[in-house]
């Protein structure tokens, strides 16, 4: 089956995605495939909790257009350290399609990480893509950038954010959606595969 990007509140979402261990054409498809979706969506960067798989990497792209193949880049058990700074600028994610809102996060990190090729990532990155590889690895440990946004910011989304787990009920409800004890052994089989 092809990989889809699943909405707000699926529980992969929330979910703290395992190391991998091992990478294989059948992953290398994915990243692939997840690249595909990200420009798709007019994304900047798509983590695998995103398309259900619950694994610690996320693909990138801060320019946002697959014709630039340079600044495409993908990111295995990234780890991110050294902070520093502080940026607030307007985020949104393609599993909460048409939410934006402010948020606050380090302008400059140190990265470390491997490509699928296994080599070394590592480094200083800020700007833009800083901010990318934040909200990725977000992703990662089960956290969304709604969870950084302020009480009131928070207020402002809310009646948006229901209208997402409505729909949700509603999809596990009329079977659209597996039940959520499958859901949790699927990602528990793919999670053997490959961590």
């Amino acid at each position: 089956m092809p990989l889809q990007i699943i909405h707000y509140p699926h529980p992969t979402l929330r979910y703290c995605s395992k190391p991998l261990r091992r990478v294989d054409a059948e992953l290398r498809s994915y990243v692939a495939e997840m690249l595909d979706l990200m420009y798709e969506h007019e994304g900047v960067g798509l983590a695998a909790n995103q398309v259900d798989l619950p694994y610690r990497l996320f693909v990138a792209n801060p320019e946002g257009d697959p014709a630039i193949k340079d600044a495409e880049a993908v990111f295995i058990n990234p780890v991110i350290s050294k902070g520093r700074g502080l940026e607030e600028d307007e985020e949104g994610c393609l599993s909460i399609p048409g939410i934006r809102a402010p948020v606050t996060r380090n302008a400059t990190i140190n990265i470390q990480g491997y490509d699928l090729n296994g080599n070394e990532i590592t480094g200083e990155v800020n700007g833009f893509l800083a901010r990318v590889i934040q909200h990725e690895t977000d992703h990662l440990d089960g956290k969304l950038f709604i969870d950084r946004l302020g009480p009131a910011q928070a207020a402002e989304i809310r009646a948006e954010l229901e209208e997402f787990e409505l729909a949700f009920q509603s999809k596990l409800e009329t079977g659209e959606l597996p039940n959520l004890e499958m859901m949790a052994d699927r990602r528990q089989r793919l999670e053997q595969l490959r961590t």
